[in-house]
């Protein structure tokens, strides 16, 4: 489930980058596929990666950013008749779609409507957490300010 909310979006970025016709629109449209993808990579446990990822690809998108503001000259589109006319259909499809995603959402992990069933009363003790163990990011400290310092 999560996967699917943070990989459409990332999809959906990574196409609207190659069918953009404003230049600087596709350079900003990869800054949601990292951060869509940074979610993804945290979800699987890769957190040094994660972090990494949209620190050294953003950069590289600011880079490319003045080099499109530089080379080219851009034209400011002034919002035409035409696009104002397809703003209702549009504003239904969005609603239909949030309502979808609504009710999508709405299951037993994610409760947004109050249900009648009382899944609190279970209890039970995870032993996993009482043990110490370090996280991906504080064995990759570890390693680098001790064994690998110079």
């Amino acid at each position: 489930m999560i996967l699917s909310v943070l990989s459409s979006p990332a999809l959906v970025s990574g196409l609207m980058v190659v069918r953009a016709k404003n230049p600087v629109h596709s350079v900003l449209f990869p800054i949601p596929v990292f951060r869509n993808t940074s979610g993804l990579l945290l979800f699987l446990g890769l957190d040094f990666f994660a972090m990494i990822f949209p620190v050294v690809h953003i950069g590289a998108i600011a880079v490319s950013f003045l080099f499109v503001v530089m080379m080219f000259n851009i034209q400011i589109a002034e919002i035409h008749e035409e696009v104002l006319r397809y703003l209702p259909v549009s504003g239904i499809i969005g609603l239909i779609f949030w309502w979808e995603m609504f009710f999508i959402l709405d299951n037993e992990s994610i409760p947004l409507l109050p249900t009648q069933r009382n899944t609190t009363s279970l209890r039970y003790t995870v032993y996993a957490e009482k043990v110490r163990s370090w996280t991906n990011l504080e064995t990759l400290g570890n390693l680098l300010y001790t064994y690998y310092f110079v």
